[in-house]
């Protein structure tokens, strides 16, 4: 049912343009006629004669719309000339309402289609370009890791952060996800600090990142291990890797509060 409306509109608007454009070469017509009158000297009761004569399709046309025009009068070629320029100004008149009432139909038509067709359909491509590509990994494995910690299955919620960390090798959600489970819930520091160590060793990390890590790694050593020596050293790392920036005086902070330095 509704390609057959479009259908309808369709024609009607196509049908009404051609009549558009039909009148608008009537005008140019009917105003070619006039010039040919006035070179001419034709009166109306020539008009007849002169259209038998002609042998442009397009004047012929316009002779039958005024001598139509001029039915039972007698005018002179002044008379003539001006009936052929007011039978051209009245169909120009029509011809530009016409026009302007044709050109908001097919806008509101053009616009009807666009907001019921082409925008939803805009919307939804654009919709599935953003969530389909960076977002696809939320939604997919780590939100399957998340419902994994939630049901207790901690080896398969690390299973699921180790996949979406290698889609995403740029993010360190997943790896900080693992590195917490290890440490608050399974209670394995050495496996939080190997995890931390394979992270570091494996993967090229902006500097925040590869600070933040570093950071983590030594927390693990001082205060899950008891390690002191190897956090500090790893806090020497930092000022060294880090010169000059706010992960270097973090790390200098700490030095101090461990009495190294």
């Amino acid at each position: 049912m509704k390609i057959v409306i479009h259908l309808i509109a369709i024609a009607g608007l196509g049908w009404g343009w051609m009549s558009h454009i039909n009148n608008k070469q009537s005008v140019a017509d009917t105003k070619a006629l006039s010039a040919s009158i006035s070179e001419y000297n034709l009166r109306s009761d020539q008009l007849q004669e002169y259209m038998e004569q002609s042998k442009s399709s397009s004047e012929k046309a316009a002779l039958i719309k005024l001598i139509a025009s001029l039915k039972g009068k007698e005018t002179d070629v002044d008379e003539t000339i001006h009936a052929a320029n007011s039978l051209a100004e009245d169909v120009d008149n029509s011809s530009t309402f016409s026009g302007i009432l044709l050109t908001f139909l097919s806008a509101g038509y053009v616009g009807i289609v666009f907001v019921a067709y082409i925008l939803p359909r805009l919307a939804h491509r654009a919709t599935h370009t953003i969530y389909d590509s960076g977002e696809m990994v939320e939604k997919d494995s780590m939100s399957e890791a998340r419902s994994k910690l939630a049901q207790g299955d901690y080896e398969a919620a690390m299973e699921a952060f180790r996949e979406a960390a290698s889609k995403d090798s740029g993010n360190r959600l997943p790896w900080v996800e693992i590195v917490k489970i290890q440490r608050e819930v399974l209670h394995d520091p050495t496996s939080a600090i190997n995890t931390l160590r394979e992270v570091l060793e494996n993967h090229v990390w902006p500097e925040n990142d590869a600070a933040y890590f570093l950071f983590r790694l030594a927390e693990l050593y001082d205060g899950d291990m008891g390690d002191r020596n190897s956090a500090v050293a790893i806090m020497q790392q930092v000022m060294a890797q880090f010169p000059e920036t706010r992960h270097s005086a973090n790390a200098r902070h700490k030095l101090h509060e461990w009495g190294v330095v």
